[in-house]
């Protein structure tokens, strides 16, 4: 996931954004530390990255090493969206039972009837994932309106969380492709200035949308997950039997004033 050092700065202050690899949105969950590696900067693992400001965009640039990776100058004021597509990654998996408790935890449709139906082994398989991540900045006054940035599946806030009224709630919607995903789950983790975080699950409606219970002065990560095939291309550079996209969006709800 993309995390910014501050969600909200001026027109003068630098963007700046540590990307994540872990779980638990990086803080405390139910009293253990959860685990979270910074990655630098290194091009060979990232797919593609840029951010935007309304129309305007703009790639994101770098040096190898660096860390945070996320650096720039904002384009004005208003809501800056930072996008990030990781390289695809594997996981192995020794026994059905670890890919099994990964599909029921992340609510997906797959099952061992179905795995072995499509001739895939029980034992010693491959997944390749892929991250599609964004956090919303709010620059000066924070205004406008997060956009679909061209990521395969994607969560986009219907709501400016810095600047609409969200106490009943943020709506997001989910999409892959340019379809929308229906009655699917989204998980939401909730981190406090204390970095203790609470973790939940919303799903979306018939028409892709999900209304996502937030709270001032608190920092919030949506994540959704999708599994298909792979291309024969991957299947076969990666000696992967399934692959899976997952859609992150990162952002923070103001104190109250």
């Amino acid at each position: 996931w993309i995390e910014p050092t501050n969600y909200t700065i001026d027109r003068a202050t630098t963007i700046e954004a540590t990307l994540f690899n872990g779980q638990g949105f990086g803080g405390i969950v139910e009293g253990e530390e959860a685990g979270a590696t910074r990655i630098g900067y290194f091009p060979n693992r990232i797919a593609a990255t840029r951010y935007f400001l309304g129309d305007t965009s703009a790639p994101v640039d770098g040096r190898i090493g660096d860390n945070p990776a996320i650096a720039l100058a904002p384009l004005d004021n208003g809501l800056h969206v930072v996008a990030y597509v990781s390289a695809p990654a594997t996981i192995g998996y020794q026994e059905w039972e670890k890919f099994q408790n990964f599909v029921d935890h992340k609510d997906l449709p797959t099952s061992l009837a179905e795995h072995t139906a499509l001739g895939f082994p029980e034992v010693d398989f491959t997944e390749i994932y892929i991250r599609n991540s964004k956090t919303l900045v709010a620059v000066g006054d924070g205004a406008g309106s997060d956009l679909r940035t061209g990521m395969e599946t994607e969560i986009i806030a219907l709501d400016n969380p810095y600047t609409d009224d969200v106490s009943q709630g943020m709506r997001v919607l989910l999409v892959y492709l340019d379809d929308i995903r229906a009655n699917e789950q989204i998980e939401l983790f909730e981190k406090g200035p204390d970095d203790v975080v609470t973790i939940t699950t919303v799903r979306t409606n018939d028409d892709g949308i999900a209304t996502l219970p937030v709270r001032p002065g608190f920092s919030y990560m949506a994540d959704a997950v999708l599994l298909r095939e792979p291309s024969a291309e991957l299947a076969e550079q990666y000696d992967a039997v399934w692959e899976t996209l997952w859609a992150n969006l990162t952002f923070a709800v103001p104190a109250a004033q």
